[in-house]
């Protein structure tokens, strides 16, 4: 009978020094970091590989330095010039200083998230669309910037913030669509213009060429003569001297 009594007994106690043993010791992986802190204070920062602690004197929080992916949520953004859109980003960010991001605040992502999203919408109101559209990087680089300094009090390290999509409604997107055809059309008639203005600079300098030796206009005249019979055609073209034209023309009495 005591004998059965001692046996019992030391198993109790076997396992209670295994559990013991278990909230002791802890394994912290390479990218993992813990924040310990004996008998509620701040003690310091361990890891990785095994640790040891004293049972209910000391806790520790596991804190992951590994990047984070932040999906910033669709944002209703009002433009400097007054157009509506929906602006979603993504956040690439990692903890640098385990301390700080267990101490100073109580949850670094729900945080960083709301201050994301505050940031996007800040930043975006200050510019127009175009600029939303065509200079994303340049708005990128200026959210990452200031989330970046903000989240420093936090241990928190953002590496790059990216806008993933602008959207607008329809009557927006046809407007866009009509100034696009206009600057278009504008762009044809200028390319046009240009091309004019080239062909007549070149017309008046080989004019001007032509003009200096008489004998040039005949051999002109006989190299296009050779160009219309290339081309199997009955119809000949004879040149009217301009001399002759100014000889006929009637002067005022």
């Amino acid at each position: 009978m005591y004998m059965f009594a001692d046996l019992a007994f030391y198993l109790v106690a076997i396992v209670i020094l295994v559990v013991i043993l278990a909230s002791a010791v802890k394994i912290l992986r390479e990218y993992e970091r813990g924040v310990v802190f004996t008998l509620g204070r701040f003690t310091g920062v361990k890891g990785p590989g095994l640790i040891l602690l004293i049972p209910y004197v000391q806790q520790m929080i596991r804190v992951d330095l590994r990047t984070r992916v932040l999906d910033v949520p669709s944002q209703d953004v009002i433009s400097h010039d007054n157009v509506s859109v929906r602006v979603s980003a993504v956040i690439y960010f990692r903890v640098i200083d385990p301390e700080k991001s267990t101490i100073q605040v109580e949850d670094f992502m729900m945080a960083t998230s709301q201050l994301a999203q505050t940031t996007l919408r800040s930043v975006l109101g200050k510019h127009d669309l175009d600029e939303m559209l065509a200079e994303r990087d340049r708005l990128n680089l200026d959210i990452q910037e200031i989330l970046d300094t903000q989240t420093d009090a936090w241990g928190i390290k953002v590496a790059t913030v990216e806008i993933k999509h602008v959207d607008i409604n329809e009557s927006m997107i046809r407007a866009i669509a009509r100034q696009a055809e206009a600057e278009r059309e504008r762009r044809a008639k200028v390319i046009n213009a240009e091309g004019e203005q080239q062909a007549a600079a070149k017309l008046l300098e080989a004019a001007e060429i032509l003009a200096k030796q008489p004998e040039a206009m005949q051999l002109r005249y006989l190299s296009t003569l050779n160009v219309i019979a290339s081309e199997k055609t009955s119809t000949i073209l004879f040149p009217f001297p301009m001399e002759l034209g100014n000889l006929m023309a009637v002067k005022p009495k």
